[in-house]
């Protein structure tokens, strides 16, 4: 292609798949915000074929960032087309918290309900963006509510909702649906485990896993991160973790709390739960029990194992372990590898 007609492609605009690849969203997305919303190219080439312009573009960019905020597409599309900026105020402003992230206000707290709202928008506009497999803004919503609120509260009143919003659509529509329910999850365990460093130095230590078969572990990536938060030291075994290798960590950690995650009754192991009070750990005259948290739904329709928590929350899981960790300073944290 000559320069010459490369500057005419330039001034015709670009078709609708580059400018789909451009933004991260698909073509059909585009026809289908053309279709319903009036949001499309202000020219067409000798072929009918859709060119989008410079300024096409921006108010696409306008409308995802609008839409990502939780404003429905409607209203973000009208926006976009009168030339409104998705940091334009009343926008941003409507979805801040109404109290800086705090483990002890979460976000429905909010006397006059604007946390609650902000909340429910958060969840709107993140499940939008995946819908869109649009990963920037999934990203960037995601990190937004974090850092407001905190990982206890962004998980219970943005991160699970969505994610339960997400497993209702795929259970509805099918395999046409699992890409989203993927890429939701995967930036949803990023996000969490960037956040989840573990706390070096000696002391109390709580030891996190899965019960074996089980392999839907953001569960645990959030305790982990929340436990880093209140500078509480993990380690952290994950998924499908077999009772030999439950009980050697076990040994080998003398851990103040075991919190033992199950998210399915078929993955719930009680055998395994009523094993780990009896694991001896720890040296010779200074044994003592962890605290067992039994967490996760696979573990509700079962009785309560002697001597074990069944927590309701996240939040309700880290305070048992906080409260524990705390409680005895001086108990001795992970032992050497020998």
């Amino acid at each position: 292609m000559t320069a010459h007609e490369r500057r005419t492609s330039r001034d015709a605009g670009l078709p609708t798949g580059e400018v789909a690849r451009r933004l991260g969203v698909s073509p059909v997305t585009l026809r289908s915000w053309e279709r319903r919303y009036g949001i499309g190219p202000a020219e067409r080439d000798q072929g009918h074929h859709r060119r989008w312009t410079a300024e096409d573009i921006a108010r696409l960019e306008g409308m995802g960032a609008l839409t990502a905020q939780g404003l429905p597409p409607a209203e973000a599309a009208r926006l976009s087309l009168d030339g409104a900026s998705p940091t334009a105020d009343g926008q941003t402003r409507a979805l801040a918290p109404s109290r800086p992230a705090d483990p002890e206000h979460a976000p429905h707290e909010s006397a006059d309900g604007s946390a609650y709202e902000s909340a429910t928008m958060r969840v709107r506009g993140l499940v939008r963006a995946a819908d869109r497999l649009d990963a920037p803004a999934v990203q960037a919503l995601l990190s937004a509510a974090v850092d407001q609120w905190g990982v206890e509260a962004s998980w219970e009143e943005v991160i699970a909702p969505s994610l339960r919003a997400a497993g209702r659509r795929w259970a509805a529509v099918g395999e046409s649906y699992i890409e989203v329910e993927h890429l939701l999850s995967w930036h949803v365990s990023a996000e969490l485990r960037r956040r989840a460093v573990p706390v070096s130095g000696a002391g109390p230590v709580a030891l996190l896993a899965a019960t074996p078969g089980e392999e839907h572990t953001l569960a645990l990536d959030a305790v982990a991160a929340a436990l880093t938060a209140r500078g509480i030291a993990f380690r952290m075994l994950g998924s499908s973790v077999p009772p030999l290798a439950l009980a050697q960590g076990l040994r080998r950690l003398g851990p103040a709390a075991v919190l033992l995650w199950s998210q399915s009754r078929a993955t719930a192991a009680p055998q395994i739960a009523a094993d780990i009070l009896d694991v001896p750990f720890g040296v010779a005259g200074a044994r003592h029990r962890p605290l067992l948290l039994l967490a996760g739904p696979g573990w509700r329709p079962l009785p309560p194992t002697c001597g074990a928590v069944k927590p309701a929350n996240l939040r309700a899981a880290v305070d048992h372990i906080a409260a524990v960790a705390l409680a005895d300073p001086s108990r001795r944290g992970p032992a050497s590898n020998t």
